[in-house]
């Protein structure tokens, strides 16, 4: 069965309406870029980078209220210390591979430094998940260049899933998965808004794994689709960025960003110790708040008490981002000649209208 995105073979997730594209990209002005790497020498390498960059490309120039939550910390992601100080997102976030979350700090801090800012100071916000059971990590294969790309790259619209971009190696319940994004509309204070999702999925068990509350992961057993590795394993991690064109104020959005976490849980996330779940959020709703420093500011929000639809809102869109990078995913053979299967979309279909 072809490869497509969940809603496509007619199952979907939640009862909130999805934005024209169902993708993050839904939020106006968020931009997603990709570069992939896929080489068989000198090393296997099955690996990549993958951006979110908001304002159309001027987030450097116009800062976004933002917050993150850690679930659990084995993981990384640079620049959380700046952002739990101001509540600052200064510039794109870049996800990878575990060893390359250097390389992809230093390609964004030169492109900032020679993409004529008017900056001297980055402190630039870079997640990774491990890439390394399919990929060779001391290839070291990601570098500077390879963020740059994607950067160019990046562009509004529908959002390549699976394998691609930082995506491109990782697994999640025991089935290929990598990339993914969804997004919701909910109404608050009598206006509409939208909520995007883009996860790099890479994490979790197949006994573990839910559909909209059905347990598929049990559904479709190791002795019908092999698992990537021969013995379980606990270890992984997810990264979650979460976008809205609602105004928050950066409080707010490390509410939204806990939330995230609940859409992990709700496809079958457990926050294992060897995983790191990290999850960021930001709001486009005052992106005026930056630069001069010698007159007052003034910023938009919903009120603490009216978030609810909101939740939701990054819940639904989180788990259906989940859903969307195991079904778009394809089947890859990586180092070692270690397999990792692709969720069987004729079997997931046939088990939920059971």
């Amino acid at each position: 069965m072809k490869r497509m995105r969940l809603r496509d073979f007619g199952l979907a997730i939640g009862h909130l309406p999805t934005g024209p594209l169902n993708a993050i990209t839904d939020v106006a002005g968020v931009l997603v870029g990709h570069e992939t790497i896929i080489r068989d020498d000198p090393e296997v390498v099955r690996s990549g980078v993958t951006v979110v960059v908001p304002e159309n490309g001027e987030i450097w120039r116009r800062h976004l209220f933002a917050g993150a939550h850690v679930l659990n910390g084995n993981g990384e992601m640079t620049g959380l210390a700046f952002l739990e100080e101001f509540g600052l997102m200064c510039g794109p976030i870049a996800i990878t591979g575990t060893h390359s979350i250097g390389a992809a700090h230093e390609g964004l801090v030169s492109y900032e430094l020679e993409g004529g800012f008017d900056v001297d100071f980055c402190l630039p916000l870079v997640a990774e998940t491990f890439d390394g059971w399919l990929s060779e990590p001391l290839a070291l294969a990601v570098r500077p260049e390879h963020v740059h790309a994607a950067l160019r790259a990046a562009a509004g619209g529908a959002v390549a899933e699976g394998n691609i971009g930082g995506g491109t190696g990782m697994n999640a319940h025991e089935f290929k998965a990598g990339i993914g994004t969804a997004s919701r509309q909910t109404e608050v204070v009598g206006e509409t808004w939208t909520v995007g999702v883009l996860v790099q999925a890479n994490y979790g068990r197949r006994h573990q794994l839910r559909l909209d509350g059905h347990a598929i992961g049990q559904a479709i057993p190791i002795e019908e689709v092999p698992p990537p590795w021969p013995k379980p394993r606990d270890d992984g991690s997810i990264i979650a960025v979460v976008a809205t064109d609602a105004p928050l104020l950066p409080h707010q959005c490390k509410r939204l960003a806990q939330r995230a976490g609940m859409g992990v849980a709700r496809a079958g996330g457990i926050a294992a110790p060897a995983s790191g779940d990290i999850f960021l959020a930001f709001s486009t709703g005052n992106a005026h708040s930056v630069a001069a420093h010698d007159h007052l500011h003034s910023a938009r929000f919903l009120p603490d008490m009216a978030l609810a639809g909101i939740f939701e809102a990054v819940i639904e869109a989180t788990e259906e981002s989940i859903w969307n990078a195991l079904c778009t995913a394809e089947t890859m053979t990586g180092r070692q000649g270690r397999i990792s299967h692709a969720i069987p979309l004729d079997r997931l279909t046939t088990v939920m209208k059971a």
